[in-house]
């Protein structure tokens, strides 16, 4: 290796991790990123609210005339609150948490052309395969983010408004706190990780438009049109590849033993969807005049 070659690595290097912190700082200073994140957290707040006043009445630990036939995970709230966690992530993960992860992917692109910045982007030494993976990666740093918004929000809801103690799980084992703990963690790695096909999906419909509004709606839209047809039983044999198919597999987590069956196949299909249109997205874009 050439000492020119020695010294190009280190600043390509420092170079690509400045776009990065460029593209994170970009994205959460933004008013509508913050309103998204403040969002999520009010959803814990409203669920660990209504709980407590429905069962404010003196009722044994129920939700509703039924008891346990409320929402998954919320019938336990009341009895341990590390069960807001469980029960907000189940809320939130169905369309609030993929609609804000939309919202950011469908605009990662497409709102860099309708704002013409991106053809300054380009100017700089990035290269559109390395803007294209910070952009992905920063919306994966926000799937982590509001995943965390939401738990961290049920966590301190929950202790505020309910008792804590060992966790009952799924199968009827109890364990403590602390191991309760480290799963809700895991539960929260998995919700992000589920979001990762919606990522890929919006990051490439953000590359067919110069219209970040556009790919948003189209991206939100895609969104609600696949949740439909996963409840359709008609269509059984094509729901296993719908990307939001195993999203509430995250329950097995809550079971002793850890069913890991619909928890390895969600995270394959994640990864399925985040090969095929992130690869669609790189063809787009490094193929698309942007600059004229």
């Amino acid at each position: 290796m050439s000492q020119a070659e020695a010294v190009r690595r280190p600043a390509s290097a420092m170079w690509q991790l400045s776009l990065f912190r460029s593209e994170i700082a970009l994205v959460f200073r933004r008013w509508r990123t913050l309103v998204l994140l403040g969002v999520l957290a009010a959803v814990p707040v409203l669920v660990g609210i209504a709980v407590k006043i429905e069962t404010g009445g003196g009722r044994d630990g129920s939700f509703g005339e039924h008891g346990g036939a409320g929402p998954a995970f919320v019938s336990q709230v009341t009895n341990n609150g590390l069960f807001l966690v469980f029960a907000s992530l189940a809320a939130t993960l169905p369309f609030f948490l993929p609609m804000a992860i939309g919202v950011i992917a469908g605009d990662s692109i497409a709102g860099e052309t309708a704002s013409g910045t991106l053809r300054y982007l380009l100017v700089a030494p990035a290269g559109r395969t390395r803007l294209l993976l910070a952009k992905f990666a920063t919306t994966m740093v926000f799937c982590v983010a509001a995943t965390l918004v939401v738990a961290v929000s049920a966590l301190l809801v929950g202790a505020l408004l309910f008792p804590l103690g060992e966790v009952t799980l799924i199968s009827g084992t109890t364990v403590s706190f602390g191991e309760g703990l480290v799963r809700a963690l895991a539960i929260a790695g998995v919700v992000a990780a589920s979001l990762v096909g919606i990522a890929a999906v919006g990051l490439f419909v953000s590359t067919l438009t110069g219209s970040g509004i556009a790919a948003m709606a189209t991206t939100v839209g895609l969104l609600i049109t696949v949740q439909i047809l996963d409840q359709f039983p008609q269509l059984h044999a094509v729901q296993p590849y719908l990307f939001p198919h195993y999203w509430l597999s995250f329950a097995d987590l809550l079971r002793d033993p850890v069913y890991w069956d619909q928890l390895w196949r969600n995270l394959a299909l994640q990864g399925l969807y985040a090969g095929v249109f992130g690869s669609a997205a790189w063809a787009r874009f490094t193929s698309r005049d942007v600059t004229a």
